[in-house]
């Protein structure tokens, strides 16, 4: 059957009476649509499956050529220009033209704060020298959570840590692009340890969702992707609206800074996998959804085996859970924007919570939690409250997992008493690097700017550092030393919120951007950063904007001497 739909040879004829040659727009191709076909024909044709069959089209033809989106749009039965403008506010998608090819393989060098202090810039300079760039194009990516093993180069759909520009080449020469899976926690295992009773006690009415709701409340679980909402109201508040309910559970970790996401799904997925179906049974969910960053294949790959496993016991059925694979959008961690992308849209947050009614999945209310706080569910309902509850610190109460790297011995995840201060997570991660003396820190990713040494004494918890200007986040602890510039690694932040803003706000879109002038200045105007902060805290849409003037005004306030120095 034909598709093209070219029309006659001869002259069209416009309401003006001129002619010219053929329909307007761009015209099917063929061929490009029976690919399409063939690489998509076993999927069902859904709107919102649009970035995967993005993904599909990317990983077969190493980028996505303007006769595959239009093929797609006709497929789909989608203008081109939605396919277009949906793939194009993705990261890791490349348009390209009919006739552009890119070189086969593509290496993404980290360029956050972590890997910038642990030498990735010096890294992508000699990589782009070292590398034919006819086979290898060389780019700077943000965070790929894996701040603890920096600097980080992706390659394919793996990661080399702790890079140097001989190991990256090695497995280029190797071919080594596909995921490399750890030792983890795998289905039967968990099941020996009594995984799952829960849940099945749950599904046969042995036990009921409000009292293991109550369990949450009582255990004072926040959530901990970093809004710190209380986890339980959140099941009461979707349980209260009419169905049909959904779940999504948000894995796009992107704070930089982060990877406590990861190390769960990467090492004991079914205690966030317990968790999530706990919290969906409880709210009647008809439909889960996981969104997995795109930065983490090992995560994904593992979840893709585990639930396959869940359903060949009988534990779930096939259809109740979907993956969803992200496509390189920092904004997409935010709740709201994670639902337009699951919804096969460009990721732009929304004014209201998902929960409340027609804000959600599909216009229902919908569940949200992160991976952090499932697995903390999971454990809460299977040992009871006091597994947070009676763990008390310096006048604060729970336990909470700290993504701690920088200029420490020991970068990697550490689970510490909510109270904790800089001064224990320091000593938890062997101590600083010899030859560093502790200057300053981020206590809770970019958003939460940087504080000095003297302010050491401070519990690193949720509502404790707001007084300092500050906030918890995501517990991304990054430590930098006499050795660093706080000047430019509060560039470096405000840098990533410039790339990242999804653009559909001006305050964010435009001060972002005026930020970053304003800080490579040699002498801050810090009359001007102060106002232009004001404007992006009260007018931006969501807390990319909102919390995005942290890291300059952090530093006007504590490190006036820095605002004066040119950055490194």
């Amino acid at each position: 059957m034909k598709h093209s739909n070219n029309g006659d040879a001869g002259i069209w004829k416009s309401a003006s009476g001129k002619g010219r040659k053929g329909p307007k727009g761009r015209q099917l191709d063929e061929a490009a649509y029976n690919q399409v076909v063939a690489l998509l024909g076993d999927t069902p044709k859904r709107r919102d499956l649009l970035i995967e069959y993005l993904h599909r089209i990317q990983d077969a033809f190493n980028g996505l050529q303007k006769k595959h989106l239009k093929a797609l749009g006709e497929w789909l039965n989608l203008p081109e220009s939605e396919v277009a403008g949906v793939a194009s506010f993705y990261s890791h998608f490349d348009l390209l033209d009919d006739d552009q090819h890119l070189p086969e393989i593509t290496l993404r060098v980290c360029n956050s704060l972590s890997c910038c202090l642990a030498g990735s810039d010096w890294l992508a300079g000699e990589l782009q020298q070292t590398c034919d760039s006819n086979t290898v194009r060389v780019l700077r990516a943000p965070c790929m959570g894996r701040c603890n093993l920096a600097p980080t180069v992706s390659v394919g759909r793996t990661h080399i840590d702790n890079a140097t520009p001989d190991n990256v080449i090695q497995a280029i020469t190797g071919k080594q692009f596909e995921p490399r899976l750890p030792d983890y926690e795998c289905l039967d295992q968990y099941l020996l340890d009594g995984g799952y009773q829960v849940f099945k006690s749950l599904q046969q009415g042995d036990v009921s969702a409000q009292s293991l709701e109550q369990q949450v409340l009582d255990s004072g679980l926040r959530g901990m992707g970093g809004a710190g909402f209380p986890s339980g109201r959140k099941w009461s508040a979707v349980r209260s609206e009419p169905g049909p309910r959904y779940m999504a559970v948000n894995a796009d970790e992107g704070e930089p800074g982060t990877f406590k996401d990861r190390y769960y799904l990467e090492s004991r997925p079914h205690l966030v996998l317990e968790g999530m179906l706990l919290a969906a049974l409880a709210v009647e969910a008809e439909k889960i959804y996981i969104y997995v960053r795109d930065e983490y294949p090992v995560a994904l790959k593992i979840l893709q085996i585990e639930l396959q496993s869940l359903h060949e016991q009988g534990l779930i059925p096939c259809d109740w859970v979907e993956l969803r694979r992200g496509a390189g959008a920092y904004i997409c961690g935010e709740e709201s924007a994670m639902i337009e992308s699951i919804e096969g849209k460009r990721g732009l947050p929304r004014h209201r919570p998902p929960y409340v009614a027609q804000q959600g999945l599909f216009g229902q209310p919908t569940l949200v939690h992160n991976v952090e706080t499932l697995y903390w569910t999971a454990r809460i309902c299977r040992e009871g409250a006091s597994v947070l509850a009676d763990v008390e610190h310096n006048g604060r109460k729970g336990l909470r997992t700290y993504s701690v790297s920088g200029r420490v011995n020991n970068p990697g995840i550490y689970m510490l008493p909510s109270g904790s201060t800089i001064t224990d997570i320091i000593a938890a991660a062997g101590g600083m690097l010899s030859g560093h003396t502790f200057t300053a820190y981020q206590p809770g990713g970019p958003a939460s700017g940087i504080l000095p040494a003297s302010q050491n004494n401070v519990p690193l918890d949720f509502d404790t550092l707001q007084p300092l200007g500050s906030l918890i986040g995501s517990a991304a602890v990054v430590i930098l030393s006499d050795k660093d510039s706080v000047k430019a690694a509060a560039i470096n932040m405000l840098e990533f919120f410039h790339h990242e803003s999804c653009g559909q706000c001006t305050p964010c879109r435009v001060g972002c951007g005026k930020a970053v002038s304003l800080m490579k200045m040699e002498h801050w105007d810090k009359a001007l950063l102060e106002e232009l902060g004001s404007v992006m805290t009260d007018a931006s849409i969501c807390g990319l904007g909102q919390a995005a003037p942290n890291p300059f005004r952090t530093v006007i306030r504590y490190f006036p001497d820095e605002v004066s120095k040119d950055a490194d």
